[in-house]
C-alpha cells in the first residue's frame, strides 16, 4: 500500500510487488521475504505531487525496481539501474527515474528504476553506506540473476544516478564483490559490480575514495550553476578518474542549475544530454547487438 498527499487529500494507491513471476513496469521486490534492516517496519510508502504534476516518494522500507524493457527485437544487451536523487530523504521518482526509464528503453537499454530506503529522512535508522548500497548492490544482483529472460548482457549492467542517488552508484562503483559464494541466497551469489556508472550531478563526493583500472568506466555530467560541491567537485572527480586510468567522459553546461533530470520542459543544450550519454556508451561498446 501507499500513501499519497495532494493538495490536502490523502490518496491511498496499491502496488503490486511480484517475487517470481514479472510483469513490465511493475515493482519487484529485492528481498521478497523483507529487507535486512527493515524487520517490523509496516509504514506505507508516502507519495508527494507538486503542483507541477512531478511525484516524489519517501518512507520507504520495502525496496524495490520497476523494470522498463526494450520492446522485443530492439534490446542492445545493456541495461542500467537508476537511482533518483532527493538528499536521502525522499526520491525525485519522475524526471529522475521514471522518464529516465522510459528513455532508455526507447534506445534499447533495458532501466530498472530503484526505490532505495532513505537515511536522511525523519526519523531513518537506515544508512547511506550501509542499507542504501546494500540495495543497490541487491538491485544489480537482481538483475544480473534474471539477465538471460530479460535478454541482458550480465556484462553490460550499469548505475545510473542523480544527485544523492549519483552518491548511491558511485559508492556502488567503488565497493563491488564477486558474490557470496557460502550463501544459500541464490541472487546473493551474483557479482555486484557494475559494468559503467553514469553520474549526473552527484552530490555527496567522496573526498578519499579510491579509484583503480577497476572502477568501472564513468559519464559526469552538470550545471556550472550547480552548488560549489558539485559544480567543482565533478571535475576534481574526472581529474581523480583519469589519473587512476578509468575511462571517463564530463559535460558542464553553462548557465544550468541543480536537478534538471529528463523533463520536456528542459530547454538549450542541456536537453540534448541523453543523446550524449548515449552516444559516450555506444562508443565505449556497451551497446553492441547480442
Amino acid at each position: 500500500m501507499i500513501l499519497a498527499r495532494r493538495s490536502g487529500f490523502l490518496l491511498i494507491l496499491w502496488t503490486v510487488c511480484l517475487s517470481g513471476a514479472f510483469a513490465q513496469h511493475q515493482p519487484i521486490l529485492l528481498w521478497p521475504n523483507g529487507a535486512p534492516g527493515s524487520e517490523g517496519k509496516t509504514a506505507p510508502e508516502v507519495v508527494e505531487v507538486t503542483p507541477e504534476g512531478e511525484h516524489s516518494l519517501s518512507s520507504i522500507n520495502h525496496p524495490s525496481i520497476t523494470p522498463y524493457l526494450p520492446a522485443k527485437g530492439t534490446a542492445s544487451g545493456a541495461a542500467v539501474i537508476i537511482a533518483p536523487g532527493g538528499g536521502h530523504y525522499k526520491l525525485s521518482i519522475d524526471h529522475e527515474g521514471y522518464n529516465v526509464a522510459r528513455w532508455m528503453s526507447a534506445h534499447g537499454v533495458a532501466a530498472f528504476v530503484l526505490k532505495y530506503r532513505l537515511a536522511r529522512e525523519q526519523g531513518s535508522t537506515y544508512t547511506v553506506e550501509g542499507d542504501e548500497l546494500g540495495d543497490m548492490q541487491r538491485a544489480l544482483r537482481t538483475v544480473r540473476s534474471h539477465s538471460a529472460e530479460w535478454e541482458i548482457d550480465p556484462n553490460r549492467i550499469g548505475v545510473m544516478g542523480f544527485s544523492a542517488g549519483g552518491e548511491l552508484a558511485l559508492l556502488a562503483s567503488t565497493r563491488f564483490d564477486n558474490g557470496l559464494a557460502t550463501t544459500n541466497d541464490a541472487v546473493a551469489r551474483e557479482p555486484s559490480r557494475p559494468a559503467f556508472q553514469l553520474l549526473l550531478y552527484p552530490g555527496g563526493l567522496p573526498t578519499t575514495a579510491t579509484f583503480t583500472k577497476e572502477t568501472p568506466p564513468t559519464f559526469l555530467l552538470c550545471g556550472a550553476d550547480d552548488r560549489q560541491n558539485i559544480s567543482e567537485g565533478v571535475p576534481e572527480l574526472y581529474l581523480s578518474l583519469k589519473r587512476a586510468g578509468v575511462p571517463t567522459e564530463m559535460h558542464i553546461f553553462s548557465g544550468v542549475g541543480h536537478g534538471f533530470g529528463l523533463r520536456f520542459s528542459n530547454r538549450g543544450p542541456v536537453s540534448e544530454w541523453p543523446s550524449l550519454l548515449l552516444a559516450w556508451m555506444d562508443t565505449m561498446g556497451f551497446l553492441k547487438q547480442k
